[in-house]
């Protein structure tokens, strides 16, 4: 272990992420030593240009879990082992031919979603989140509102009753925040998918999950299931954090003080600034060198962790040369990945339609909506890997249901 190893992890992913990665990139430069939890060494590539070139070739650096060299020392209760799987049948893991096959099935079954229906449902669900609460004249739209939308939605998409949604919601919650109850949220949506695919195989329908059993590319029902649960967790939460990120910005800033009374085009730029800036998805594992090699001036042996810091090369003062301007309509980020192993497009458009219409509904519904708290008091969730608030306070003149 590298002596000056930065622990990933502790408050500071929290308060202050920004400063966090500029004292990284000074003092270990593009490509910086961190240990996870229980003293595990990883690499944290944070530099642009080492990022685009890490992402941009998996056979160097491999998505196969199975390369890491620190297997001998990861203990079976080892909390991010929901993150980090080994021989794990999921796409996440799949490389080379059997990769593409598969993210063409996933591509294939989301492409089939009709926009419009897609649309209808993200609104219908956001009007019912916001009936629940707009009569009271506050919320929490974290809790009440951005945490229990995606999952609402995507849960229809796939085939799963809106009274499963809730369970799903916390099942995923307990396991992307890497903690005590990491297992057994992975248990509890693991036998919901099945549960799912049992039902689809023996009465199909028009949902993703149907298309997926109907796809001819030979993939097992736990491969299947696997790539679902995947399909769940990523369109969730960083979906979920997408909108109470980009409400945040869009309270606390005056760049956006015309979207909260009638201006429409600058949520997309709200939603554009986060992804750049403070972007739902920090730092992905991850990539496994496949061999010896240099990256960023540091020698990465064979089996070696990388993990994607997409936040901390968002802020690559390389290519950020004037972090205060607006990033208009620039994607160049790297908050949706980059190369063979990115989130597929269609997906991105799912999510982007949710997270979208998620803001409008709340801004159509609740005109004069405001910070109930100091902006500098509101606080993240502990983890490294997704950037949330924990709660998002508002008050609003309280209006009447739909």
């Amino acid at each position: 272990m590298t002596p000056d190893a930065v622990p990933l992890g502790g408050p500071r992913f929290q308060t202050e992420p920004a400063r966090l990665y500029r004292e990284m990139r000074r003092d270990h430069g593009a490509v910086t030593p961190v240990v996870l939890d229980g003293d595990v060494p990883a690499w944290l590539v944070v530099g642009y240009r080492e990022l685009h070139q890490v992402t941009g070739d998996p056979v160097l650096f491999s998505r196969d879990s199975d390369l890491w060299n620190q297997w001998d020392m990861i203990p079976d209760d080892w909390p991010l082992l929901p993150m980090i799987g080994r021989k794990q049948p999921s796409i996440l893991y799949t490389v080379g031919e059997r990769h593409r096959e598969r993210a063409g099935m996933i591509s294939d079954a989301l492409e089939a979603v009709d926009p419009f229906e897609l649309r209808g449902h993200a609104e219908r669900f956001a009007d019912e989140l916001i009936d629940g609460l707009c009569t009271s004249g506050e919320a929490d739209l974290i809790g009440q509102y951005a945490m229990l939308l995606p999952v609402r939605v995507l849960a229809r998409l796939y085939g799963f009753s809106d009274e499963e949604g809730p369970g799903l919601v916390t099942a995923l919650n307990d396991m992307i925040d890497g903690r005590e109850r990491a297992l057994a949220g992975q248990m509890h949506l693991a036998t919901s998918m099945a549960q799912l695919l049992a039902d689809r195989k023996a009465d199909p329908a028009d949902d993703v999950v149907s298309r997926m059993l109907q796809d001819k590319s030979g993939f097992t029902d736990e491969e299947i299931m696997q790539d679902l649960m995947v399909m769940m967790a990523a369109g969730h939460q960083p979906t979920a954090d997408w909108i109470g990120n980009s409400l945040r910005l869009m309270l606390t800033d005056d760049r956006f003080a015309a979207s909260l009374f009638g201006g429409r085009n600058s949520v997309a730029e709200a939603m554009n600034e986060v992804l750049w800036e403070d972007t739902p998805s920090q730092n992905i594992a991850g990539r496994w060198a496949s061999r010896d090699t240099q990256l960023g001036g540091r020698r990465i042996r064979a089996g070696d962790l990388l993990i994607l810091g997409l936040q901390g090369a968002n802020s690559d003062p390389q290519v950020r040369t004037d972090a205060s301007a607006l990033t208009g309509g620039n994607n160049a980020h790297f908050s949706f990945g980059h190369g063979e192993h990115r989130c597929p497009f269609p997906a991105q458009e799912v999510a982007e339609v949710v997270a979208r219409t998620g803001i409008e509904v709340v801004l159509d519904r609740l005109p004069d909506i405001d910070l109930a708290v100091p902006a500098e008091s509101l606080t993240r969730r502990p983890s490294p890997w997704l950037r949330g608030l924990t709660e998002l306070p508002v008050r609003f003149t309280p209006v009447p249901t739909l």
